[in-house]
Formats: structure tokens, sequence, C-alpha cells
């Protein structure tokens, strides 16, 4: 299917089934390297259990310890860890199958291992997804009636346990899913999954801010940037016909002193935007770290082969602006030409002919951004190997149960 098809026909309106998406899928990680991963103190983890015979549910957030797997129970349980392609790199290289829609829409790659049985109970999620069977088989449900033109699903949730579960579910499709076989959901759509056997699962998020998120994050941008000097006035102020009443006319005014906050500049709203879209929701921070080189060290290795790579953790996007263009990093505005923002956010390296294509401006901003962290100088060694390896800040060991997949 042709994406503009995909994003006609499917995109934030009906869910779609897709066999054999990724023909031959081998998993990048095996479920003891996502064991490893949830042990991270930095790694944001969960265990969903279920007790069939009361039909009672209980979470647990990591980090866990090694020795919990092996005791764990056959069936009815669930590991889940958030932002696994900021860890793993070959995860993160399916981001690039995602192409076709924006990436700084593109939350994160959440890795679910679930024993026979395991299972996080029915739920709607308020944000599109794409659900990657990676091993094992898992038995999907889902409630499209709306899309069917059956009215909207109820949407209740359960008291009796601290996981956002439906009251009610009534699946009008079922499917089980095999290694390589994705299925995409709009928000709403309620779903269902459970483990035939033990499986991996990935679900590729989108980023969708609630409408509460975007306008809390906004009011605060004003009231930083607001000039204290623009005040509540009345000037035309009248003897009040009732002193204690408030008036028509100081509504006016108070509508009046909020309106000389409203953003109508739509540079300032873009820069607004383009900050708190680049910001991750839960990932860690960048940090500047490791060996401290002179740029003319960093532009000397470039020369000889060496390569920029970027940060896990670093979010970037772009926007064309009145003039030039705003190249956003985890927050921050660089200026910059269209030509540059869009090289250095669409790379996530660099080499010395993409360093020798970007202008001096250009070339001074990937340096910044070399200093605060957002890349790793990766040289090879004389023996012809990796000269650099790259984690996260504070991140897995090479030799812990995560080791090697984050470098």
């Amino acid at each position: 299917m042709a994406p503009v098809d995909f994003l006609r026909d499917y995109w934030q309106k009906r869910p779609l089934l897709i066999r054999n998406a990724f023909p031959d899928f081998v998993s990048p990680i095996q479920p003891e390297d996502l064991a490893g991963l949830a042990c991270e103190e930095l790694a944001l983890s969960r265990i969903v259990s279920h007790d069939r015979a009361g039909d009672r549910w209980q979470l647990r957030s990591g980090p866990f310890r090694e020795d919990e797997f092996p005791g764990m129970p056959h069936q009815d349980w669930t590991l889940l860890v958030q932002d696994v392609d900021k860890w793993d790199a070959d995860v993160a290289s399916l981001l690039d199958h995602f192409d076709f829609l924006p990436r700084w829409r593109i939350d994160d790659i959440m890795v679910s291992f679930a024993a026979p049985g395991g299972s996080v109970g029915a739920h709607v999620d308020q944000y599109d997804v794409f659900l990657l069977q990676a091993q094992g088989h898992r038995r999907w449900q889902i409630d499209a009636s709306a899309a069917l033109g059956r009215g909207e699903p109820p949407l209740d949730f359960r008291n009796d346990t601290e996981l956002k579960l439906l009251r009610e579910f009534s699946p009008t499709h079922d499917w089980v899913l095999g290694p390589g076989d994705m299925l995409y959901l709009p928000p709403g759509v309620p779903h269902h999954g459970v483990a035939e056997d033990a499986c991996l699962t990935f679900s590729v998020g989108m980023r969708a801010p609630s409408a509460a998120e975007l306008l809390g994050d906004f009011v605060d941008t004003l009231a930083a940037d607001a000039d204290e000097s623009q005040r509540y006035r009345d000037p035309d102020l009248a003897p009040p016909a009732d002193p204690a009443e408030i008036d028509t006319a100081a509504m006016n005014r108070a509508v009046e002193a909020l309106n000389m906050l409203r953003m109508n500049d739509p540079e300032r709203l873009g820069d607004w935007f383009g900050r708190f879209i680049t910001l991750y929701r839960s990932a860690g921070e960048v940090m500047a770290g490791g060996p401290e080189y002179s740029r003319i060290e960093v532009e000397w290795d470039l020369e000889q082969g060496a390569v920029l790579d970027r940060h896990p953790w670093s979010r970037m996007a772009w926007r064309r602006a009145r003039r030039g263009a705003r190249l956003y990093v985890n927050g921050q505005a660089h200026a910059l030409s269209s030509r540059d923002a869009a090289r250095i956010a669409n790379q996530r390296s660099l080499d010395g002919q993409d360093y020798r294509a970007l202008s001096q401006a250009g070339r001074d901003c990937v340096f910044e951004l070399f200093r605060a962290g957002h890349y790793q100088l990766r040289v090879d060694d004389e023996d012809g190997g990796n000269g650099a390896s790259y984690l996260p800040s504070d991140g897995p060991s090479g030799d812990g149960p995560a080791g090697g997949s984050a470098t």
C-alpha cells in the first residue's frame, strides 16, 4: 500500500491488520535482553500480572532485580519496557520503516514480553499505535464499532484496579498475529491482546499531546515571556452602582489584559511548538560527558573517516521561519538555513562529507551540539574495530544484561 493511500484511508480513521508486514522478521532483541534492561535504573519498566480466578490485576514498576525473573510464574504476566529504541540501535532502526510519518510525531518503541496468557487487559489508547509481533503469537481482539458505523463503544473504566481497564469490552474482530504481522490502531479503539505462547511485541506509539498539555505549556511560555508592565488597567473607570459587583466593564478589561499576552506572531508560536514537541515525555536527559575534544580535533577526525553519532535521546525537528529556518533539539532552538536544519535533523550520523556540506553556521551548530552531548565521536581503531562505544548517560554497561545493544 502506498503511504498516501494508508494516510487517506486508515490513518486516524480505522484499524488495519497487515499480514507479513515485515517478511521473515527476526527480533533484534531477546526476552532476556528485555529483562536485563528492566533492571536498569533509568529504564521505564512495568510488570502486569493477572489472577484469572479472581480477575484481579496487579501492576509493579521497575527497576527490577535480576533474580526476580527466574521465579516468575509460567503464565499470565507481562513485562513492558518503554523507550527501547533509545537503548538499542537495532530496535531504533525499525523507525526508518515509518518515515511516511513526521518523525517528531513518533514517541517511542515499547517492547513487551508476555508469558502464555499474559495481557494488560482490555483498554484504549488516545494515540495511534502500530503493534508489531516480534516473537511468538498474540491474539488481538478489537472493538471497531465506531469505524463500522455502529456508534461509539463504551469507555468506562473499572474501579477495582489502578490500571485503566475497560469495564465493558465487546470485540468486533479477532486475530492471532505471528512474527512479522502488524496491527495499526487509531486513537480510541478498544483492544485486548493475550499471549498465545511466550511472545515479544513491539509497540510503535505516536506522541499526541492532549489539549490540556498543549495549553498548560503554552500558558507557561506566555507567562514566562510576559512584560510585567502589562497589567489590568481601568482609565475609563466610572463610579460603580454596586462597589462589590464585578460588572461587565470590569470583565471586558480583564479580557483585554489577557489579550495582551496572546501569541499572535506565527514565529513565536512556531518556536514554542518546536521547543515543546522536541522535549521527550519520559526519556533521560542528554548531558555532556566523555573525553573533551577541541574543534580542530573533531574536524581532523571527521576528515580521517570518523563519524558523529547522534545521542539516542536527542530529539530533533525543524521548521521554515520568516528568515531561514529553526532547528529544534530537545527543547532548544537554533537559527540556521533550511538546508542545514533539514540535513542535521534528518541524519542520525554525520560523516566528514556531511559536515563539509554544511555552512559555517551549520558546522558551528553541530559542534555546539557535540559539546552539549548530542553527538558522540566514533573513530575506528587500528584493528578495524569501533574505537568508541556509545551508551546513554548512566546507561547499562557493556557487560550487563543489555550490554552492547545500545552501542
